[in-house]
């Protein structure tokens, strides 16, 4: 069960079984049409695993990050947006798709966006459910990480496809012996007209515009019922709803939803990115102010992407 606040002690998780690299990929066949979850090589020769529902839909996440680069629905195209810069190499962080921000959003003492999305994540869990299929991917501390932010932790990240959504629930847990604070986000980037998108659910919210100065944010309250993409755009929005709509433009509505993912993100870069700012826009489910867990203490987020 999820609570209120999101803080539960370990033994409320449900346990997940570790499996070695060499196990799991001997457990999943890559070559039968009929599995569901299939490990192969992606670009850069990165491991990617592709996801198949037998309802028509289709995902896949590169282990480089956790970060999840297509999404199809049933009969739909591509509603994810993977940048032509991104760089697949293992080096730097995948630009597109879901990218995770932890356990730092933004600028701060460590590299922008914090170490999740420049990480090896391993597969924890894999199983079938009526048809769909459903992925554990998982992140702990190691030297890297600790030469940045001095904890250890456990991130379990558990994907799950179905015919006309993406669901994701992500799972942080204190396994250190001293209490750790954070900040996160899921920065997901939508395939779009950004000229035509439209974000709506958003009115009312205590905004933060770092539109001129990210260092500085503007602080306000957001009047629009509907919400576009005329230009730079880069908002915070603190206490957001559980359900906001994206039209992307392209004739696509998606429902984006929530749990105890507080805050909400509207970015494009516009003309600082003039080779394909006109071709996606960011919608995020954020974190913004940091959490602090005690140990043994985990934070339980969810997300759940439904096309119409």
């Amino acid at each position: 069960m999820i609570l209120m606040g999101a803080l539960l002690p370990v033994g409320t998780t449900p346990p997940v079984r570790s499996r070695s690299r060499c196990t799991l990929f001997a457990g999943l066949n890559k070559d039968s049409p009929s599995s569901s979850v299939q490990i192969t090589e992606g670009l850069g020769k990165l491991p990617k695993v592709q996801l198949s529902s037998s309802h028509g839909s289709e995902a896949e996440i590169y282990l480089y990050g956790g970060c999840i680069t297509s999404w199809k629905a049933a009969n739909c195209k591509d509603l994810l947006f993977v940048r032509p810069d991104a760089v697949f190499n293992g080096q730097k962080p995948i630009s597109g798709g879901i990218p995770h921000c932890f356990p730092q959003f933004g600028p701060g003492p460590m590299q922008q966006h914090g170490f999740a999305r420049n990480m090896n994540w391993t597969i924890a869990n894999f199983e079938d459910f009526e048809g769909d299929p459903i992925i554990t991917l998982e992140l702990r501390d190691s030297p890297y990480s600790r030469s940045m932010w001095d904890f250890a932790f456990q991130a379990l990240y558990t994907i799950k496809l179905s015919s006309k959504s993406l669901s994701t629930k992500l799972v942080v847990t204190n396994t250190d012996r001293k209490p750790f604070s954070f900040s996160s986000a899921l920065h997901t980037y939508f395939r779009a007209s950004a000229a035509s998108a439209s974000v709506r659910g958003l009115k009312g919210c205590k905004t933060l515009n770092k539109d001129p100065d990210p260092l500085n944010p503007l602080e306000g309250k957001e009047a629009r019922e509907v919400i576009t993409f005329p230009g730079f755009v880069d908002c915070v929005y603190l206490d957001s709803p559980t359900e906001l709509e994206l039209d992307n433009g392209l004739g696509d509505t998606i429902s984006i939803k929530n749990k105890n993912w507080s805050d909400a993100v509207l970015w494009n870069p516009y003309l600082t990115m003039e080779a394909c700012y006109k071709d996606f826009v960011c919608v995020e489910n954020a974190k913004i102010v940091p959490i602090q867990l005690q140990p043994e203490q985990s934070w339980v987020v969810e997300q759940e992407l439904s096309a119409a």
